[in-house]
């Protein structure tokens, strides 16, 4: 069965540890904790400094990135059940009055703030898989290799088996 991979990012407008930046910090240990008790989540990949997730080797950053000194941007990258799942826990609580307050904190680009796509069940995507899909994202929009989760691709089905009714329903649209 297929899972689904998230991954998302976005750029400070100031240095990260900028003051202008508390507000996303006083949040992002909290909402780290609530995704590890989300239903649907299934894990995310380590940084340097992380434990509790799998080792995606060694992180970059898409080429929007810009490198003012403090070496690293909000980036995630994660394993959940199936999109409804991801889309219930981000657009939903702690996370989703972040994400209004996105504005204070990210600069607004070419970029998306994040790409998804559908991967087998025991594999557990990288770092450059995940830049590769997001920048496939940006440059050439939505397919089935590389969506939103506003604009889910159907969940694969493996032959002889049905698409849950709740995944079939996911069509691709811009």
């Amino acid at each position: 069965m297929a899972r689904l991979a998230l991954y998302t990012f976005g750029l400070f407008t100031r240095p990260a540890e900028d003051p202008a930046n508390d507000g996303f910090h006083a949040v992002n240990d909290p909402i780290f904790e609530r995704v590890r008790q989300a239903d649907g989540f299934l894990g995310h990949a380590t940084y340097e400094d992380m434990d509790g997730g799998w080792d995606a080797g060694t992180q970059i950053y898409p080429r929007w990135y810009e490198e003012r000194g403090d070496g690293w941007s909000p980036a995630t990258l994660s394993l959940w059940r199936d999109a409804e799942a991801a889309r219930a826990f981000t657009f939903t609580g702690m996370h989703a009055a972040a994400m209004r307050r996105a504005r204070d904190w990210f600069r607004e680009g070419p970029w998306p703030g994040h790409v998804a796509w559908w991967v087998a069940d025991r594999h557990f995507p990288g770092w450059a898989e995940a830049i590769a899909r997001y920048e496939a994202l940006a440059d050439h929009g939505l397919d089935e290799n590389h969506f939103t989760l506003g604009a889910a691709a159907p969940m694969p089905v493996e032959p002889g088996h049905e698409a849950p009714a709740a995944a079939a329903g996911n069509a691709i649209s811009q």
